[in-house]
């Protein structure tokens, strides 16, 4: 019995640890944690994201990260006689009437129009059934020459004025002058006086 003792005593005293050594049956020490100003930066995610803004609720517009439209440039303008190339109304020729930007469509004269049915607002009125123009995609249509009877892509090019204009590659015939944008904006004025004058009655 006193034997067995003394060999448990040997063996606690083995196991003794020091607090001077660098290592214990526990393990070694532990390192220093590393300082954070050694840590890599973290780097920004080369694409972030697109942000989408609500415009109705089957249709969503692209936007920048500042929340801004992303808009679209397109060959036509407004006003500009263009000639169907493509879809159900292939062949027709109209003007321009509106322009929608953020999402590269058009609206043209009596083209590509649907029915719209409307309930009536008032008692005693009753519904009707209209044809609006819906809109179409701007790259199903060509810029038409009138005195040429064609249709032909659109270039730029500089006056000796100094003043940038588009014209038909295949007639060489100018789509922006002054004279025709004084008449578009003359038909634009009578538009609007006459659209008061029927809601002031």
């Amino acid at each position: 019995m006193a034997t067995m003792m003394t060999s448990l005593q040997s063996s606690f005293t083995s196991l003794s640890i020091s607090s001077n050594s660098n290592s214990s049956f526990l393990g070694q020490r532990l390192l220093s944690p590393i300082s954070l100003s050694a840590a890599s930066p973290v780097k920004p995610a080369q694409n972030p994201c697109l942000v989408y803004a609500k415009l109705k609720r089957w249709e969503r517009k692209k936007c920048k990260p500042n929340s801004l439209p992303i808009l679209h440039k397109m060959h036509v303008k407004f006003g500009d006689t263009v000639k169907v190339i493509s879809g159900r109304d292939k062949g027709k020729i109209g003007e321009v009437t509106k322009i929608f930007t953020h999402n590269s469509t058009i609206v043209i004269k009596d083209v590509n129009l649907k029915t719209k049915h409307m309930k009536s607002r008032e008692e005693g009125e009753p519904g009707q059934i209209l044809k609006i123009e819906a809109p179409i995609h701007s790259s199903n249509v060509m810029l038409y020459s009138k005195e040429k009877e064609v249709v032909s892509r659109v270039g730029h090019k500089v006056l000796e004025d100094g003043q940038k204009v588009r014209y038909l590659i295949k007639t060489g015939e100018l789509i922006d002058t002054i004279e025709k944008w004084k008449q578009l904006k003359e038909a634009k004025d009578k538009e609007t006086t006459q659209v008061a004058a029927g809601s002031a009655s």
